[in-house]
């Protein structure tokens, strides 16, 4: 496997920027996860490591060594696409052999026997091989997809939200056999997705990608307990985290619009406003809470239930255990952590201390 480094990369297509000045380095083994929404430059990302498109400025090097000048080829990359790309009047086994048969190759006959029986094994389709790929399901189709990839033992795997057009529960079985299989084999992998759910449970490190900018790198942790922006902030967490304005006053915070009033998190030096970010698991509802307000709805959600609480102006979502029995409009009382607080510019960057 090999260590993949992006400098400076930059790309634009008519009256577009796909990718502004874009930098990072996934190490060697790494799992790392390109999050962000649609439109973001992850899927440009991929393909100017794979050399399908070529960037307009800066390098692309795999262990240290610039690959600009490789065709795809010889970059010895693996991607699994969004869209299952295979051939539908082959078998499986075909299918799984296909990249190995290549005459850049010239791989003997046993020996391709041998990985695609080993790539079935791992992916649980042995069963399948001799079967046409236009006879299997969705889930089946993606594993023969991702077994394409993993039979060749590439430098990289690069992979397009490829779970996406799968039912959740397949989605989630599949992420956790990814995550395995990643693990045991020491791969390189860079994983894009728009779900952060995807992002935050198979990542070692996530890259936050916006309009073609590198918003943050960071771990899971990193991103969830300490985004280096609003936009970062909104886009991993479910239910959504808090955002109300501050502003300082007498030693503590005042949430203007509401009568929260809350200890200045550490050393913190705060403009005279600023959005301050509550997560909703650390709105605590409590008969002693030292703060109240209305329930003005309730989600239900099985495991757990999002309630929005009304205060001054101001709605917070507090995430309980289990199905809460509150009923709309009524009265409830609630705590903040309060050594769990974000706090933001105007301009949405995180202020350190």
């Amino acid at each position: 496997m090999s260590r993949v480094t992006l400098k400076h990369i930059t790309k634009t297509f008519p009256g577009v920027t796909a990718l502004d000045d874009v930098s990072f380095e996934i190490q060697d083994g790494e799992f790392f996860v390109l999050l962000g929404p649609t439109g973001a430059g992850k899927t440009t990302t991929l393909r100017i490591i794979a050399g399908l498109e070529k960037q307009d400025e800066g390098s692309v090097e795999f262990d240290g060594e610039p690959v600009d000048d490789l065709a795809p080829p010889d970059r010895d990359v693996a991607f699994v696409f969004q869209q299952y790309s295979l051939y539908p009047t082959m078998t499986v086994y075909d299918n799984l052999a296909f990249p190995l048969r290549s005459p850049l190759r010239k791989l003997p006959e046993d020996e391709i026997r041998r990985r695609v029986e080993e790539t079935a094994e791992k992916l649980r389709i042995s069963h399948l091989l001799q079967r046409k790929t236009a006879r299997l399901s969705g889930g089946e189709m993606q594993r023969v997809s991702i077994g394409r990839a993993i039979v060749r033992e590439p430098r990289i795997f690069l992979m397009d939200e490829p779970l996406s057009n799968l039912d959740a529960k397949l989605r989630e079985a599949l992420r956790v056999e990814l995550q395995h299989l990643q693990r045991t084999q020491g791969s390189t992998t860079l994983f894009v997705t728009h779900d952060q759910i995807e992002a935050l449970t198979m990542a070692d490190r996530i890259g936050v990608l916006n309009e073609g900018r590198l918003i943050q790198v960071g771990t899971p942790e990193d991103i969830y307990d300490r985004p280096a922006t609003t936009f970062v902030a909104q886009l991993v967490g479910t239910p959504r985290i808090n955002l109300v304005e501050g502003m300082p006053e007498n030693g503590s915070i005042h949430a203007r619009n509401s009568d929260l009033h809350l200890p200045l998190p550490g050393n913190l030096r705060l403009p005279s406003r600023f959005l301050l970010g509550v997560r909703p698991e650390d709105v605590i509802i409590s008969p002693d809470g030292q703060f109240s307000g209305q329930v003005l709805l309730t989600e239900p959600l099985g495991v757990e239930t999002v309630v929005h609480i009304g205060t001054g102006q101001e709605r917070l979502l507090s995430l309980v255990p289990g199905i809460a029995e509150w009923q709309i409009g009524e009265n409830i009382r609630f705590d903040i952590s309060h050594d769990r607080l974000h706090c933001f510019g105007l301009d949405g960057s995180r202020i350190q201390a």
